[in-house]
């Protein structure tokens, strides 16, 4: 499932009009590139949630998707639930028979998702989430046993639902979340909410989420001008 519904309000006026999954970069679109990442790693099946300029994605998949997997969309028509309402909106459409992946709209990267989905398999962890060593303002709290809490150097605080386990990590999160099925009857929260938030609340009861370290490996985040530019020029780089 790819996170398409939100405002994409830090790329305004650009998304006024155009939702952001359907920004060009380097000759496709954004979700084009982050589907063909999923459909590398195995995926046959992509689900889109849509909701801020709904019409046009309904209209990109009815007339311009050509990749090697099924679109299925998912509508949000009162406005984006949020990271974790749109999956669990999304929950009817999700096979069960397997893991999958929730991967962020606006991210492009060159990480092995195969490989992710095959370290939640062997891991046995409700989630896997993917995270980098990076120097940002909002991290998550992992130790040697998972997910324990959050910081916000921001504003000044952190916070752990549980004791830390051995040694504790200050890791940032990327966007990419490998899931097994069962975390679907276990989303409770009213929408709209983040996914974090309903991650936490699990670990509080008990349940153990995991990390894949993705550091080091190239990461393109594409929520403001400034990012947007700078994948931009790197992808473009490469398509000649």
């Amino acid at each position: 499932m790819i996170l398409a519904a939100g405002y994409g309000s830090r790329l305004r006026p650009l998304t006024d009009h155009t939702p952001k999954p359907l920004v060009e970069v380097a000759g496709a679109t954004i979700l084009e590139h982050v589907a063909r990442r999923l459909i590398r790693a195995g995926a046959d099946r992509i689900i889109i949630n849509v909701s801020h300029l709904a019409e046009k994605l309904e209209a990109f998949a009815r007339e311009r998707w050509t990749l090697d997997a099924e679109l299925v969309l998912s509508p949000e028509p009162h406005g984006p639930l949020g990271t974790g309402g749109g999956l669990q909106r999304a929950a009817p459409l999700i096979r069960r028979d397997r893991p999958f992946l929730l991967h962020v709209g606006d991210v492009v990267s060159e990480l092995d998702l195969g490989a992710v989905v095959e370290s939640h398999e062997t891991s046995g962890a409700l989630a896997t989430l993917v995270v980098h060593d990076r120097d940002a303002a909002r991290c998550l709290l992992f130790d040697d046993r998972g997910l324990y809490g959050r910081d916000n150097r921001t504003e000044g605080w952190s916070r752990g639902v549980r004791d830390p386990v051995g040694v504790s990590r200050r890791w940032s999160f990327a966007g990419i979340h490998a899931l097994s099925p069962e975390i679907l009857d276990r989303l409770t929260e009213a929408p709209p909410f983040d996914i974090i938030d309903a991650y936490l609340r699990l670990v509080a009861e008990g349940a153990v989420l995991g990390s894949y370290d993705m550091t080091g490996v190239r990461w393109l985040e594409m929520g403001t001008p400034e990012r947007l530019a700078a994948a931009r020029a790197v992808l473009e780089s490469e398509a000649g």
